[in-house]
This record gives C-alpha cells, sequence and structure tokens, in this order.
C-alpha cells in the first residue's frame, strides 16, 4: 500500500509539474522564394537548427516550444500577420522591413529590424528584365514604355531610385504597373510586358528559365539593398534569449551553406523549386549579393532611404527613427556566443571568398577578374577556371565528349558582379577576354582596348576559331 501511494504522489506531482509548464509559441514567417532569406528561415526550418539552440535552462528549464512556420511570397501579408500577433519574427527586404516597422506603428506597436541576412551595399540583387526577344538592351531605350514591379518592394524603390537618375517623369516618360513576379513570369512569356522589375531572385530566375534578358542590375542605381529579420518588440523584450537563439540558428545556417554551397543550393532548389543554378548564383563563393549579419552603414542608409520613399509614395506618414528601428543588442549577443568578432565583421566588405585551383591547370586562382565557373549535370561541384577562354575551351570539350553543362557563371570585368555567362557579353583583346553585364559597357571597353562586344555562343564558337588557328 505504500508503494502504491508513493506511485499516486509520483503521478499527481507529474501532472501538476505537466500542467504548470509554460508552452512558449515562437512563430516565424519565412519567405522561401526569396532565396537569400534562406539563413533566416528555410536552412533553420529544414535542418532544425532552432531546436538545437533554443534555452532550456534558467527560467526556460520546464518551457516547452511550440514552434511554427509560415511560408510568404513576400513581404506585405507577411507584415499583417507580424502586427496582428500571429508571427513573432519574420524575414524580409529593407523596402517591406520599413513597412513593417511603419505598420507597427500604426497599430500602437513596435517592431524592430535584428539583422542583416544577405545584401550588396551595391545594390545587386534587385533588376530589370526584358521578354527574349524584345531590341531593348539598356534601361534608357524603356523611355514612353511601360515597366512592371510588385509594389512596396525592395525593387519597387529601385525602380524609382533608377528613374529618377534617368531623369524621368513617373506617368510622364514611364508608366510603372504593379504586378507580382508570378503574374509577370507568364507575361514575359507572352511578351505581354515590355518590361518588369523585381527583387531577387527573379531578375536571374526569368533570363534561367529562357524567356527574359536582364538589362539592368540593382547595381547600376548604386542604391544598397539587403534582406533581414524583424521581430516584435515585445516578444524580443520578453524572450530576448529566444531571439538570440534563432539569430544563432541563423549564423548555423550561414557557416553550412558556406561550406557546401553547392548541396545546400540543391536542397533550396528541392524546396522551393527555384533551379540550384540560380541558388548557387546568390549563395556561392563570390555571389550576387554577400550573406551578411552585420548592421553595415550602407544597409542602415539603405532602411532609412526605403523610409523616405514610403512617405514619398505616401504608404505611411509614421516618420521611424532608424536608429531606434534597427536594434543590433540581438545579433552582437548571437555573434558572442558563437565566439565570432561583430565588430571585426562589420569593417569587412568582401565577398564569400573562393580558395579553389584552376580546373584545367591545378595551379592556384588567385586573379578573380575572368573568373568563369562551370556546373557540370552529374558533378556534385562546381568546376573553377581562371579565365574565361580556359573555361570555353572546356566546355567546348566537354559537351564534344557528351556531357551535359548545367551552367557556366562569368564576373563582370568592371564590377566583379557574378553573371549567368550566356546573358552576359564578351570581348577579347589582347587576347583576353572578359565578361560584362551590360553591352554598353562591353561597347566602352572594346573601344578603349580593341575587340568587339560579342554573346556568349559567339564567345564560344571563337574560342574554336582561336584554337584552331594556333595549330
Amino acid at each position: 500500500m505504500a508503494l502504491q501511494h508513493k506511485l499516486l504522489v509520483l503521478l499527481a506531482t507529474l501532472t501538476l509539474s505537466a500542467a504548470q509548464a509554460e508552452t512558449i509559441r515562437v512563430a516565424i514567417g519565412t519567405q522561401d522564394t526569396t532565396i537569400n532569406c534562406a539563413t533566416g528561415g528555410l536552412l533553420i526550418r529544414e535542418l532544425k537548427l532552432l531546436e538545437k539552440y533554443l534555452p532550456h535552462d534558467g527560467k526556460y528549464k520546464d518551457v516547452q516550444y511550440d514552434i511554427q512556420w509560415k511560408n510568404f511570397t513576400s513581404g506585405a501579408p507577411l507584415t499583417n500577420e507580424m502586427v496582428a500577433g500571429k508571427l513573432d519574427i519574420g524575414s524580409m527586404a529593407d523596402f517591406p522591413g520599413s513597412f513593417n516597422g511603419a505598420a507597427f506603428a500604426k497599430a500602437g506597436k513596435k517592431s524592430l529590424f535584428i539583422t542583416v541576412l544577405s545584401g550588396s551595399v551595391q545594390g545587386s540583387g534587385n533588376g530589370i528584365v526584358v521578354p527574349k526577344a524584345s531590341p531593348v538592351q539598356s534601361l534608357a531605350e524603356l523611355k514612353g514604355k511601360t515597366i512592371s514591379v510588385p509594389f512596396a518592394s525592395t525593387a519597387h524603390g529601385m525602380l524609382l531610385r533608377a528613374i529618377k537618375a534617368q531623369g524621368w517623369e513617373l506617368d510622364k516618360d514611364i508608366t510603372v504597373a504593379t504586378q507580382a513576379p508570378e503574374v509577370a513570369g507568364s507575361a514575359l512569356q507572352a511578351n505581354k510586358i515590355e518590361a518588369h522589375a523585381d527583387f531577387v531572385p527573379f531578375a536571374e530566375l526569368f533570363p534561367h528559365r529562357g524567356f527574359a534578358r536582364k538589362i539592368f542590375d540593382g547595381s547600376q542605381a548604386q542604391a544598397p539593398t539587403l534582406h533581414g529579420s524583424l521581430v516584435d518588440s515585445d516578444y524580443a523584450k520578453k524572450y530576448p534569449e529566444i531571439v538570440t537563439a534563432f539569430l544563432r540558428a541563423a549564423i548555423e545556417a550561414d557557416r553550412i551553406i558556406a561550406a557546401e554551397p553547392e548541396k545546400y543550393s540543391e536542397l533550396i532548389a528541392k524546396v522551393t523549386g527555384i533551379e540550384a543554378e540560380v541558388d548557387y548564383l546568390f549563395h556561392g563563393p563570390l555571389g550576387l549579393q554577400t550573406r551578411d549579419f552585420t548592421w553595415k552603414p550602407e544597409y542602415r542608409q539603405a532602411v532609412k532611404t526605403s523610409i523616405e520613399t514610403l512617405r514619398l509614395m505616401k504608404r505611411t506618414d509614421n516618420d521611424l527613427d532608424v536608429n531606434e528601428f534597427i536594434d543590433d543588442t540581438y545579433i552582437r549577443a548571437a555573434f558572442k556566443q558563437a565566439n565570432l568578432d561583430y565588430d571585426a565583421s562589420l569593417k569587412n566588405y568582401s565577398r564569400l571568398p573562393l580558395v579553389a585551383k584552376d580546373a584545367g591547370t591545378g595551379k592556384p586562382i588567385t586573379d578573380f577578374s575572368r573568373l568563369t565557373q562551370v556546373w557540370v549535370a552529374d558533378e556534385p561541384q562546381v568546376r573553377h577556371y581562371a579565365t574565361a577562354d580556359a573555361a570555353f575551351a572546356a566546355v567546348r570539350k566537354l559537351e564534344k565528349d557528351g556531357k551535359k553543362i548545367r551552367v557556366v557563371y562569368a564576373h563582370d570585368r568592371n564590377s566583379g558582379l557574378k553573371l549567368f555567362a550566356y546573358d552576359a557579353w564578351f570581348v577579347t583583346s589582347k587576347g583576353e577576354t572578359s565578361a560584362f553585364l551590360s553591352k554598353a559597357s562591353a561597347d566602352a571597353w572594346a573601344k578603349q582596348r580593341g575587340g568587339t562586344a560579342i554573346s556568349y555562343a559567339a564567345a564560344l564558337a571563337a574560342t574554336a576559331d582561336r584554337k584552331l588557328a594556333s595549330k
């Protein structure tokens, strides 16, 4: 009887403890198809990294966690659910992120922009595309035409700045219409729109799928851009350790994809349907954007500019204080826990480095100005070549041997911007072949140094002609 009594007492105690155990919700909004948000969402979720870092000591000793994930295709609906109290954390770009802060303020609440995830101090990532068959080669040629764009997106902000730089007036020199990327893709294929501006990854995805051509990169507008994560301020104050744990998971996701970019580009592709070749363009070494968790002055300015643009568009009348809206307290704490130096990272503007040997010569690559990369089907890793000429010769041999080429990457000779080679322009001058984003920049290079601007197909053919001539 004594044993039975003890068991009953133990059962009652366990039942009471279970009833008293607190359940804390961790509700996170992601943008899976906005692939440079991967370290703040998709990778954390798929690799179960948040569970690894959530606290289980101190006031969290007996806590149960209710982890909720919800995916969105843009920042606006994500913001709506954050303001409504249905989400605690969310990731989005500078422009919708600023709208998030304004929406919270309008509701008498407050959100905090707690980290950058990925960005470009030059502005690459946003871009403008035209239908594949369009004769248009530059933004200047779109005067008098219509450009569609997802309204209130970071691409919208880029487009407005690019239009201003042209000296154009809205509705007089250019018409801007709202259009979501999923609608724009079909419209481009059917030649129903003259041009479309969009955010990551659509200015690269549409050309990769063969029905559009990129004519303008956000870096040409010289407008820094970023994607990052925000949190409900009340939630962060109540559970700062949980917010820091989320950022620890993001840092871990960054480490993982940096170590094996091809492998995790494939994972992103599996989850999102966005081809791994596009994912690697952003997340691979020397990628189109840089994964970066620090609040560099350029990123702070990007948020400030976004707030000002929203006011000019009359999308908000709230005067957000950037210094209060951006809060680096939590990311600094996460860096400290991970034994990383935040201040050193804040000063580091380098892209994810490439440490590789030339796939042809075996020599270490030290000059990346003409770096060209080839991803061969059924090969787990991308091949790196120090020059376009060597890469093109390899491509021709691989194709002759029956190998399929998944993609070829080139780098703009002027800016270092990573490009899909088949959409780039090339100039061979003094025995060196260089890649360029636009025909105008290729023409300028050729005029100064000799040569002619040619397409990727022509550059491949020219490589074969030069090889034959040398025999």
